[in-house]
């Protein structure tokens, strides 16, 4: 039983990132499907499916974005910022910048999981989940 999926997401992405995969597999819920579109949205990732759409046990398939020359990933960093034993909110004006603009810190708002870029603009706080870079 895992009782940071988060970071187990997280953990498993550093990890096949490490070892050079093309794809990681991990398990899906509602949390990591909505991560997994903001990491496509800004770049992070080649491509996604959701296996399984339906069934008990869900899955996501994630083709993970290296550079074609230098085989570098396009994920330098994957930071758990806020944990279930220590959470992590912060108001809109506290919002994290991440390598001074250049990385994404993921909010989770009352108006769904952003980015922080994202929560500036529409002027809401809340929990950061992470930071990538």
């Amino acid at each position: 039983m895992v009782t940071d999926p988060i970071a187990d997401y997280l953990t498993r992405m550093r990890n096949a990132i490490a070892a050079k995969h093309r794809v990681v597999e991990i398990p899906a819920s509602k949390l990591k499907k909505e991560i997994t579109k903001i990491l496509f949205e800004k770049g992070y990732i080649l491509n996604y499916k959701f296996e399984n759409e339906g069934a008990y046990n869900q899955s996501i398939k994630i083709a993970l974005k290296y550079h074609p020359l230098t085989k570098q990933s396009a994920i330098s960093d994957l930071k758990r910022v806020s944990s279930p034993g220590l959470r992590k909110y912060v108001p809109v004006s506290e919002m994290p910048r991440v390598l001074n603009g250049l990385g994404i810190a993921i909010v989770s708002t009352s108006k769904g999981l952003m980015t922080d870029k994202e929560a500036r603009t529409l002027n809401v706080g809340g929990e950061v989940l992470c930071y990538i870079s």
